[in-house]
């Protein structure tokens, strides 16, 4: 028989093991999809090569650097155009089930229509997709992702109806050359973000000030643009490619706490932010939310206004709006405290409409800038909210990420992908229908109006180098072994054993060895 020692040696040996491998490790969902995203402005460079025409991001950062954190553009950026064999490099070694990349539209439209179509930049996007399939990685294509060509800027872009029937035929030219590898697309980045700041708030290109008249117009356009799009693709080209591809949106937004539990506050502010996108595509019946219409309407009575700002579509455009999409993405950094307006506001803007005050909250960890905090339970909380609003939706996330200065031992990157990804699983269980996860970004790039001031690469790039070297980060080494076990991982999990209970059991171990 083992004395009593053999047997507390052996028990403490089983319970080192078990607390080893139980680290509250959670597995992903069999179909579960992991990979990461970029975009055609932040990554590429070769602004002016090879026939590509100019993007209103172009134009807005030659001619006002001062509005840009270090005065910088995206003239070569990572330079992905001539380097994106090392982008896939890195898709490869972190074992990326999908990678979402944009096209930039006058790269293969210069003016932004069919008067010339550039070859040079559908061989690029041609390359890219086949290289990709080649390593066994699902391309995903944004069609739009906020570089609108400048051409079409000079006719008020998003402001003119016409934009509807110009994206369409863009998005016909990349279904058309294409659809035949790519079976899944997002048809706009961030819609609310392209509307509201670029036409409301003039914070970004085109840089329109015109708060709650000049964004309304464009989400108006915006949503029939996409609508146009979708129908296109599945009338002619579903079954031509084998009846798989799917076409969706990627919309973003935070969710709101209330410190007084104001639900009617907290559902104004997605309302606002979110469902004025969402509903018309993804609501049962379709169409602007009622709270949105109700409180414009209102405004507009009280300022004389003798047409409405935001109308409901006719019923000819509801229709064709109203489920859309085969799938949502859906795009989220952090959350925001809600609070009413303490005066009421004056004039017309969006502000007014909305009617509600942000704040972030001291006890959130703050990131780089006060833009910035980790609230990961908000990412759980606003997608149940979309679950519960719309039904049994597909939701992929195809942004999420952390901005810093760039560290290589990015630990609050890290922190922050498993947080957010357990919230993730957090929303699955309770019945969510999530089936992705494409954090933000690849590879470090042109953070807008940030320049090069943040970063949120899974991987480095030394933008001093004239060769753009990329360096594998921390978290791409976390992220590669979460997709690697499909796996929660709870990052340095062997740590978790504590320092008391490693030194108690060194203790037994030395008392056992020393009475032999």
């Amino acid at each position: 028989m083992k004395s009593h020692l053999e047997i507390i040696l052996l028990s403490t040996i089983l319970l080192i093991n078990v607390q080893l491998s139980s680290s509250n490790e959670r597995k992903f969902p069999k179909n579960f999809v992991f990979g990461s995203s970029s975009s055609a402005y932040q990554i590429e460079g070769g602004w002016n090569e090879d026939g590509r025409g100019l993007s209103i991001w172009d134009v807005y950062t030659h001619e006002n650097p001062n509005r840009i954190a270090d005065r910088s553009n995206g003239d070569i950026a990572a330079d992905s155009y001539h380097k994106f064999d090392e982008d896939l490099k890195a898709i490869k070694e972190l074992g990326l089930e999908y990678y979402r990349f944009s096209i930039s539209w006058p790269r293969v439209m210069p003016f932004g229509n069919n008067s010339l179509i550039n070859e040079k930049g559908i061989e690029y996007y041609n390359s890219i997709i086949n290289k990709l399939l080649n390593a066994n990685v699902t391309p995903m294509i944004t069609m739009y992702h906020f570089d609108l060509p400048e051409e079409l800027n000079k006719i008020e872009g998003f402001l003119n109806p016409s934009i509807i029937e110009y994206f369409k035929n863009y998005s016909d030219l990349l279904f058309d050359k294409f659809g035949d590898r790519v079976k899944h697309w997002v048809t706009f980045n961030e819609a609310f973000f392209v509307c509201r700041h670029g036409y409301g708030t003039a914070e970004f290109p085109p840089t329109i000030s015109d708060s709650g008249i000049s964004d309304y117009k464009c989400i108006d356009n915006l949503l029939k643009s996409h609508a146009v799009t979708y129908k296109l693709y599945k009338e002619k080209y579903f079954k031509k490619y084998d009846s798989n591809g799917k076409v969706g949106i990627a919309l973003n937004a935070r969710f709101f706490f209330s410190e007084t539990n104001d639900t009617e506050l907290v559902n104004r502010g997605l309302e606002f932010e979110l469902g004025i996108l969402a509903q018309p595509i993804f609501g049962q019946n379709g169409g602007y939310p009622e709270i949105v219409l109700k409180t414009i309407a209102e405004n507009d009575k009280k300022e004389g206004l003798e047409f409405p700002r935001l109308k409901q579509f006719d019923s000819t455009w509801l229709n064709l709006i109203k489920g859309s999409a085969d799938f949502l993405g859906f795009q989220y950094y952090s959350s925001r405290m809600i609070l009413p307006i303490s005066s009421e506001l004056t004039g017309i803007s969006f502000e007014k409409d909305a009617n509600y005050n942000i704040t972030g909250n001291p006890k959130w960890k703050p990131g780089i800038t006060s833009q910035w905090y980790s609230v990961p339970e908000g990412l759980e909380l606003i997608l149940k909210w979309i679950s519960k609003k719309y039904g049994d939706i597909e939701i992929m996330i195809t942004e999420n990420g952390w901005a810093d200065k760039g560290e290589l031992e990015d630990d609050s990157r890290v922190e922050f992908l498993r947080d957010h990804m357990e919230s993730i699983l957090n929303a699955i269980e309770s019945g969510v229908r999530v089936t992705g996860y494409l954090p933000w970004s690849l590879i470090d790039n042109f953070e807008w109006n940030a320049g090069y001031t943040q970063k949120f690469g899974l991987y480095g790039v030394d933008f001093s180098d004239p060769n753009r070297k990329r360096t594998q980060k921390k978290s791409a080494r976390y992220f590669k072994e979460v997709i690697k076990t499909r796996k929660l991982i709870n990052q340095g999990s062997t740590k978790n054993i504590s320092f008391t209970f490693i030194l108690t059991v060194l203790i037994i171990i030395l008392g056992i060895m020393a009475t032999r």
